[in-house]
């Protein structure tokens, strides 16, 4: 397991149209580290954003795609993908605010 600190753990809003329409069931999606782990992306987000209590977090593994440049084969790099799912009492995400 890496050593990442909270604000490593994070690193990109998903905007997709799928992921908008789930932000109404307080369902946010996030690109987060290929280490990181529920508990972290949880501790992460709570810190992050100030009134945000995590009630679950699912998180889905992304293999990278096979390129082909010429005659070379390659692949994009992995991701990790994670739904952070919020209590009801808590307060919305505000960098989704605007979009």
């Amino acid at each position: 397991m890496a050593d990442l600190k909270y604000y490593d753990v994070v690193l990109t809003p998903v905007v997709t149209e799928k992921s908008m329409n789930s932000m109404a069931d307080k369902k946010y999606t996030f690109y987060v580290h290929t280490d990181a782990t529920k508990l972290q992306v949880k501790e992460a987000v709570e810190k992050m954003f100030s009134g945000a209590k995590v009630q679950s977090v699912n998180i889905v593994n992304l293999t990278g795609k096979k390129r082909r440049r010429g005659m070379t084969f390659g692949r994009t790099a992995d991701r990790k993908k994670a739904v952070v799912t919020l209590t009801p009492d808590s307060e919305d995400i505000e960098i989704f605010a605007g979009l």
